[in-house]
């Protein structure tokens, strides 16, 4: 590997890069949309390219919404718990991924666990400052960055901004169909931010190219 290139400021790029962008996109997001607006994304690149007379494709939109982050209908404690046991496990991860890089692991190992701590990192950033630092989205008001009134909840109860949706298949079942007959369908529902992708891309490649990795690291750790 280049000397300049090592596996730590491979780790380092990743965590920066990813979580600068995720910040970039939550921040546009709620300071230029209303709560729940949807736009068709390949719609608005064409705008911008141009291309206003092209049809674009359905399946992609960016759909402004906003996640409180809790458990099981927990309330306040609920809230308070689930962003410092947030923090707690980005911790554990970061402790982890330094050992992982002092044992020389394989790079794209490495790459996975910084992924998955830049998610964790990302939404943490909004549970904890977002309600300080933005005013309430609504269906009538775009939130401002600094509001003079100041932000819609205190420190550690913010709401993670959630935007990417894609409906790939948005339709009604057959009415012949069992339990299911006239039902509305969507394949892909949920509603999710670049942390969220990041998490799920790097616990997905772990499980899919690395998984005797978790096993040979624990031990390694565990010996030292």
């Amino acid at each position: 590997m280049n000397k300049y290139l090592t596996k730590g400021r491979i780790a380092l790029l990743v965590i920066f890069s990813v979580l600068i962008a995720d910040q970039i996109i939550k921040i546009y997001v709620k300071t230029h949309m209303y709560w729940h607006q949807s736009e068709n994304a390949i719609k608005w690149l064409y705008e911008k390219l141009g291309m206003v007379d092209a049809e674009p494709p359905t399946g992609f939109y960016i759909y402004f919404t906003e996640n409180n982050g809790m458990a099981f209908g927990m309330e306040i404690f609920g809230k308070l718990f689930l962003t410092l046991f947030r923090i707690v496990a980005v911790g554990a991860i970061g402790w982890y991924l330094t050992r992982i890089i002092k044992q020389g692991l394989k790079t794209g190992y490495i790459v996975c666990v910084s992924l998955i701590l830049t998610g964790a990192l990302g939404n943490i950033i909004d549970s904890v400052f977002y309600g300080v630092l933005f005013n309430e989205s609504t269906h009538s008001q775009i939130a401002s960055f600094l509001p003079e009134g100041g932000g819609y909840a205190p420190l550690f109860y913010g709401k993670v901004v959630d935007m990417f949706y894609f409906p790939i298949i948005d339709t009604n079942w057959p009415q012949w169909m069992p339990l299911v007959g006239g039902d509305h369908f969507i394949f892909f529902s949920p509603i999710f931010n670049l942390a969220d992708a990041a998490i799920s891309c790097g616990i997905i490649a772990l499980l899919l190219f690395y998984s005797k990795y978790l096993n040979d690291s624990y031990h390694a750790i565990k010996k030292s």
